[in-house]
């Protein structure tokens, strides 16, 4: 599809122009694309302290729902609402009711179309096939997914090879034709049972790409739009390299594009950021069948939206079971994942914090959150303490909650901690505690020249070197605990996330000497239990800006450079050398 330039300057937007393949079909008219992902069970406001906030909240589903149908009102029968994935999960009401609470509030909202995230799939394939397949699926969200494959998933052999959901769908909206394509995430959730996806299989999404691509195309459709949770860089490889399509409403990387992002080919891209922080919208007007132009609008949902009452509503039921009122009953509700019970109202204050608790600095800040956040300091610190271990740690994870100075609530930890996870201690050789922090090698998705290294495990007791210039291997370097250096063929005990499905594993690394913090009566301790536990020995219950240790991973040479025009928390571009 080739497309025009840009004939006047936006209003409210800004209008851009890119080019594309030529094969197209002749419709002529306007569709609006709403777009939000990565919520993360979010489903009331949280609070704003990055140096890009806008509001002093933002998020909120019901303030979601407010711009939502101000955008269908001001656009009737020419939009499309769209949500890409990572929704199911991410905090205590998600959890605790396996993403059921999700699922009854945001039916509310009419998906026109859904791709289902990593963490969509944690409570396990059975509940996953009942969610979203089937003639009556729980979530009427229209998936679309086409690298997601049935693999002798049981009593459903004889669908071996088979996408578990359409691979796209068509749809005659506002005078258009357009043909949607999803792509789910190339991996399951990397917490809990391993098997926890048997049956289903997952690829690159690569060959799927280029082949209904195509096929979308032969199709005389007027534009077609890629929905995919493979993340901001991994959709920018397959539109670097595969050209024909318009648009891609990616998620999974919780990057912001106030901008959108344009690949080698033309392809807009944009992503929402995390947790309901912003909701896109994307007008694009084609006339016979050529996009004359597409405006962008990035919507910060902050305190200025007002709450939508249905869908606050259905918000506080939802929550009644979990929060202080006469619904809560202590010990009623079990953690699915590890069988520990709820004794406290989720908003019970369990301590306090001078210093704000996040992991979601941009590349170009101090302390970027590719290398460390605050909040994951103070886990880790939670997680030695109550441990008695020389060392704590955890996974680099993206979930960008965070706890602004002042109260800490049951509910904040379960947003940090939505995996079910316990606490243990074992022994790890100093080689294992170096490679946690080293990260991964470049995927197959990386761009050529990109930087990928994951996000570096958080981590207590222990302060390193790390240079984004050095090769896979060399990037972390000057490993000391306290004034000594870590030796690495020495074994340290070290206290972090503990399964019961993989028992002799911390933090998914092979240790030994495994012991499980329990509680005094040998009951099972979720991980935010033994949180709340180490701030209440902490002196006044308060996490204090001279208590908590900060830069703890010095970064050596600075991040790469953002490469797109819009500010980066993972790098896209190559390090200069």
């Amino acid at each position: 599809m080739k497309l025009n330039k840009v004939l006047a300057a936006a209003l409210g937007g800004a209008i851009f122009a890119a080019c594309a393949p030529a094969l197209a079909g002749n419709g002529s008219g306007e569709l609006t694309l709403i777009h939000m992902g990565d919520l993360h069970g979010h489903l009331v406001p949280h609070p704003s302290v990055r140096s890009d906030a806008a509001g002093k909240t933002e998020g909120g589903v019901a303030r979601i729902y407010t711009l939502v149908e101000q955008i269908r009102r001001a656009h009737p029968g020419k939009t499309l609402l769209v949500n890409t994935g990572d929704t199911l999960h991410g905090g205590a009401e998600a959890m605790f009711t396996s993403g059921e609470a999700m699922i009854e509030v945001l039916n509310a909202f009419r998906f026109d179309a859904y791709t289902p995230g990593n963490w969509d799939y944690v409570y396990g394939a059975d509940k996953f096939l009942a969610y979203f397949t089937g003639a009556k699926p729980l979530a009427r969200w229209n998936p679309v997914v086409a690298n997601l494959y049935y693999d002798n998933y049981p009593g459903l052999e004889a669908k071996s090879g088979q996408t578990v959901a359409p691979p796209y769908i068509l749809r005659q909206v506002g005078g258009l034709r357009v043909g949607i394509i999803g792509f789910t995430s190339d991996r399951g959730p990397q917490a809990g049972d391993p098997k926890i996806t048997a049956g289903l299989r997952f690829t690159d999404g690569r060959a799927e790409f280029e082949k209904y691509v195509k096929e979308v195309r032969a199709q005389d459709v007027d534009l077609v739009v890629v929905i995919s949770e493979l993340g901001l860089h991994g959709n920018l490889t397959l539109a670097d390299a595969i050209p024909g399509v318009d648009v891609i409403l990616s998620s999974d990387k919780h990057e912001l594009t106030p901008e959108p992002v344009f690949s080698r080919n033309g392809t807009l891209i944009v992503e929402q950021g995390m947790d309901g922080q912003m909701v896109g919208e994307l007008r694009v007007r084609v006339e016979k069948g050529v996009v004359a132009d597409k405006r962008y609008v990035s919507h910060r949902i902050t305190e200025r939206l007002a709450e939508d009452k249905g869908i606050a509503a259905l918000v506080a039921r939802v929550r009644a079971p979990l929060v202080s009122g006469p619904s809560f009953k202590p010990g009623a509700v079990v953690n699915p994942f590890s069988g520990a019970v709820l004794r406290r109202p989720i908003d019970t204050v369990v301590g306090h914090t001078e210093v704000p608790l996040y992991r979601s600095n941009f590349g170009d800040e101090p302390m970027p959150a590719v290398i460390e956040g605050s909040s994951h300091d103070f886990l880790t610190d939670a997680f030695r303490s109550q441990g008695d271990a020389q060392l704590g740690i955890i996974t680099g994870f993206r979930y960008g909650t965070v706890v602004a100075p002042g109260p800490i609530t049951l509910e904040d930890l379960y947003h940090f901690m939505p995996v079910g996870a316990q606490i243990a201690r074992g022994e790890l050789s100093g080689k294992q505690i170096k490679n946690a922090l080293e990260g991964k090698p470049q995927n197959t998705q990386a761009r050529a020249g990109e930087w990928v290294n994951g996000w570096t495990a958080g981590i207590s007791g222990l302060t390193a070197g790390f240079d984004p210039l050095a090769a896979q291997g060399a990037r972390v370097t000057n490993l000391r605990i306290g004034e000594k250096p870590l030796d690495m063929e020495a074994r340290y005990s070290v206290a972090g996330f503990w399964y019961p499905q993989i028992p002799n594993l911390i933090n998914r690394l092979p240790a030994t000497g495994v012991t499980v913090v329990k509680d005094k009566d040998g009951t099972i301790l979720d991980a935010t239990d033994v949180v709340a536990r180490y701030l209440e020995s902490l002196p006044g219950k308060s996490v204090t800006r001279a208590g908590l240790q900060l830069d703890r991973i010095r970064l050596l040479n600075p991040l790469p450079a953002a490469v797109h025009g819009v500010r980066e928390v993972q790098p896209l571009g190559a390090v200069a050398r």
